[in-house]
């Protein structure tokens, strides 16, 4: 048993990041008490709320959390090294023997500082998390999804970062409103040698965020550029829009799309391939979903191999097709 930190990634508007849900889930699993870390961001609060709401506080008392620390320095706290630094302070405060984050490129990098900083043993991108003679075992998916391990951590201090979708949100028996604690943390001259000039919210579009959505349609070099059936069949599935690393380098979609080894990792309950050949560095990035649609006009694409359902044919044909079938089954 160990007391567990969870950080609370939230939108600037105040909203809560989907698998900090999963987080608090997969801590309470593990005994002792689960608290979670609130940071306010820039000094100056650049417009966001000042904290979470007292929904957000009941959902996470819902689900076990106990406490909220907030906690506000005079860094910008989006900076991984001072965020790195209020953490270590955090986690020796409260003693608490295990920090909990979502699996972002963000979080991946304060795991590293704070590796550094405190000798932390790290896990990035677990799936599983228990408690085995005493030590935190993490499961793991390696080498483009094709071995699975499992990682005991032997430091005193462990911190994981989560894959979204691994963990099936419970709320406790014994749930409250947690308590509220502020903290004002002074950070190193160190931390506070990078300056964020400019920050940017991604516009809205609707759709479920690509790294934590449970249904993604992904498209491909058989798109030809054209995404429009993509995105059709992700709206009527309530999913998100991916791409291979070909689609956007060709400029046909965003990067931020872009799924595989140097793109997001995802792990979604549905995933749809759709003109997608399954190159390697694409598939590092999805092997790990639940269940694999693919599409394609190449009876001999590799993505065949790690396909539940494969169907051979025109993605210009089939998408559309499906796209009116779960219409009409939705009424």
């Amino acid at each position: 048993m160990t007391d567990t930190l969870v950080l609370l990634d939230h939108a600037a508007d105040g909203t809560l990041r989907t698998p900090v849900r999963e987080l608090v889930t997969l801590a309470r699993s593990l005994g002792g008490s689960v608290q979670g870390v609130w940071a306010l961001g820039a000094p100056d609060g650049t417009g966001a709320p000042d904290g979470p709401s007292d929904a957000t506080l009941a959902e996470l008392g819902a689900l076990g959390l106990s406490r909220v620390h907030r906690v506000r320095a005079d860094a910008d706290l989006h900076l991984s090294a001072a965020l790195a630094e209020v953490l270590a302070a955090l986690l020796d405060s409260t003693g608490a023997g295990l920090l909990l984050a979502t699996s972002t490129f963000e979080n991946k990098e304060v795991a590293a500082r704070l590796a550094v900083a405190t000798g932390a043993g790290v896990v990035t991108d677990a799936d599983a998390l228990a408690v085995e003679d005493g030590r935190l075992v993490a499961g793991k998916t390696v080498f483009a999804g094709t071995w699975t391990t499992r990682c005991a951590v032997t430091a005193p201090l462990a911190v994981v970062t989560v894959k979204a979708n691994s963990v099936v949100v419970q709320t406790a028996d014994d749930g409250g409103t947690p308590d509220v604690v502020d903290h004002d943390v002074a950070v190193s001259a160190a931390a506070r040698r990078v300056t964020l000039v400019e920050r940017t919210e991604r516009p809205a579009s609707g759709r479920p965020d690509l790294g934590s959505a449970h249904v993604v349609v992904a498209g491909g070099r058989g798109t030809e550029g054209d995404f429009s059936l993509v995105e059709e069949l992700a709206d009527v599935l309530g999913g998100a829009v991916g791409a291979t690393r070909v689609a956007t380098d060709e400029g046909w979609i965003g990067h931020d799309a872009q799924i595989g080894q140097t793109g997001v990792t995802i792990s979604p309950r549905l995933y749809i391939g759709a003109g997608i050949s399954g190159a390697v560095h694409h598939r590092g990035g999805m092997q790990a979903s639940g269940t694999i649609v693919a599409i394609n006009s190449d009876p001999d694409a590799p993505i065949f191999e790690i396909a539940d359902f494969g169907i051979v044919g025109d993605l210009t044909t089939v998408l559309p097709q499906a796209s009116a079938e779960l219409r009409r089954l939705k009424g």
